[in-house]
């Protein structure tokens, strides 16, 4: 018969193997966020810390290479390494001779990671501490060799100065404190313009944090907006570094830039999305698709004439790979409702 010293040991050590193996299929327990994008009840429990990680998908000759973010807002919101995982394996299995690396909690430890990368998608939090910031210099040759670079949503922002102009000079735009805004509200795209990015959208509505009123390159020029729509006046907000400004508020009822497909005069390509707060939305096809055909496009593909392909994730594909754990009152039949009503919408077109 063991001792009771050795029995605990051998206890802790089956619940050490647990704990390793549950994180390593990233099943780690997902936080506070509710599925209608208002912040529920906050989870006791907070983010488990993963470790810095890569998962490869497809085997194609191009590759995308998606640096995700580190746990942020809460669960399912921001995102970011479960939205790069259902991004990345929509477009390497749709995508011809695609291949996609998701690189997890941030920027790539190893030096070459984005070495042979046709396009580098950035879904993070942004500001100050952007990871794109200390890393502007590696990436300029890149750049220059006509790398692709597409922003998702809070990634869209960084300081004015170095960091503002080089993501004007790769990407066309971003978001500027004291210039640019971040309102929560249902924007409403009724067109889309003459372009690859824009295949295979049809209208549709989205309630999300979309940024908008982005500093943009001067004439806009390269710069062909995707997504448009007019906010509410009531987005336009007093004066503050993200919630309104003179020249913001003096815009009411015209049209602001959501999204945008950037044309560099040495041949590379950019793209911003300002969506994608709410996890739950990239279940919404035309969402999606606009996200896909642009991530694709900067890569220097062709988009397909109907848009980038791509199922409808269930509600589990699109519970895995959270952050934070799933809160108590997490209102589970309004996504269920959300995810009917939007594969109704493609069933019936």
């Amino acid at each position: 018969m063991k001792s009771q010293p050795t029995l605990r040991l051998t206890r802790a050590l089956r619940l050490a193997i647990a704990v390793l193996v549950t994180l390593s299929l990233g099943l780690a327990p997902a936080s506070g966020w509710a599925a209608d994008g208002k912040k529920a009840g906050k989870s006791k429990r907070k983010a488990e810390p993963a470790a810095a990680s890569q998962t490869r998908i497809g085997q194609g000759d191009k590759e995308i290479v998606f640096v995700a973010g580190g746990p942020s807002h809460g669960y399912a919101s921001h995102a970011h390494y479960a939205g790069c995982m259902l991004l990345a394996k929509a477009i390497a299995e749709n995508v011809p001779n695609t291949r996609a690396v998701v690189h997890r909690n941030g920027w790539p430890k190893d030096p070459k990671a984005l070495d042979g990368a046709a396009a580098i998608v950035i879904y993070s939090d942004g500001g100050g501490g952007h990871p794109i910031i200390p890393h502007l210099d590696e990436l300029e040759p890149l750049m220059k060799k006509g790398v692709g670079l597409a922003l998702l949503h809070y990634a869209v922002e960084v300081p004015k100065g170095k960091p503002g102009d080089k993501l004007l000079e790769w990407v066309g735009g971003y978001f500027e404190v004291y210039w640019s805004v971040n309102p929560f509200w249902k924007a409403e795209f009724k067109t889309f313009p003459d372009h690859p990015v824009a295949r295979g959208l049809r209208p549709f509505t989205m309630n999300d944090e979309w940024y908008y009123h982005m500093r943009f390159r001067e004439n806009m020029e390269g710069v062909t907006p995707i997504l448009s729509a007019v906010p509410p006046d009531k987005t336009r907000g007093p004066d503050g570094p993200r919630s309104g400004n003179p020249t913001v508020r003096a815009r009411k009822g015209m049209p602001e830039h959501l999204a945008w497909a950037y044309q560099r005069p040495d041949g590379g390509r950019g793209f911003g999305f300002t969506g994608g707060h709410t996890h739950w939305n990239w279940a919404n096809q035309s969402f999606r698709t606009a996200a896909l055909n642009g991530i694709v496009w900067a890569a220097g593909l062709e988009v397909p004439p109907g848009g980038v392909p791509s199922k409808t994730p269930t509600l589990e594909e699109l519970e895995a790979n959270q952050d934070f754990p799933q809160p108590k009152d997490f209102n589970r039949r309004h996504v269920e409702d959300m995810l009917r009503l939007w594969r109704g919408e493609v069933e019936n077109k």
